[in-house]
């Protein structure tokens, strides 16, 4: 693994500069097995925000991230199935967008075996890569102010689900009842990064 830079982020933290987001996963996951006393470990696309509760760094931290050098997808993440109504009001645009057919575009959707790279923007939101790149499609030039919970969307190289009503600017391909995020949950978040995900048309 080249490109790896381990940055201070505060006098209780540092931030792990990756060269992509399987290295990113795989160093959070090595992280998480050590059960070291940390506050938290956040993973970005190609970064892994550490903070501890001490005033000094985790010592283990360098041979950490040697650990998590091996390429190729993290081999622990479990595979997800969500099942999706193919009828978002963009459906049709994407459809223009990529030179496709309606059809075309909801099957390259479900044959891609997406990745979640990381969360944000709210809980529960997954950024899912490794789609069909012929999807690539830009946001939405004004967003909406509301998008409905269930929303299967895409922008750039992601594909997402809205865990609740919010704004939002990405593309609506369809919808899913499965619930993204539930407070109830042990675990609230349906996915984590390193999950691979698959969409299965209903």
């Amino acid at each position: 693994m080249s490109e790896v830079s381990v940055r201070p982020a505060g006098d209780r933290g540092a931030l792990v500069e990756l060269p992509d987001n399987a290295a990113a996963v795989r160093l959070a996951r090595v992280l998480r097995d050590e059960r070291l006393e940390l506050v938290d470990i956040v993973v970005g696309h190609r970064t892994v925000l550490v903070t501890w509760p001490g005033g000094s760094p985790i010592p283990e931290l360098a041979a950490l991230v040697e650990r998590a050098r091996p390429p190729g997808p993290d081999p622990d993440g479990r595979r997800i199935e969500i099942p999706v109504s193919y009828r978002g009001p963009d459906l049709l645009d994407v459809a223009r967008l990529t030179g496709l057919s309606a059809e075309e575009v909801v099957a390259r959707h479900v044959a891609a075996d997406h990745v979640v790279a990381f969360l944000g923007f709210q809980p529960g939101f997954a950024y899912l890569v490794g789609g069909d790149e012929l999807l690539t499609v830009p946001r939405l030039d004004e967003p909406r102010t509301q998008v409905p919970a269930g929303s299967v969307a895409i922008a750039g190289p992601y594909s997402g689900v809205y865990p609740r009503e919010s704004p939002g600017g990405w593309r609506l391909l369809g919808s899913t009842t499965t619930p993204m995020f539930d407070a109830a949950r042990e675990a609230p978040a349906l996915l984590a990064p390193g999950d691979r995900v698959r969409f299965v048309a209903t």
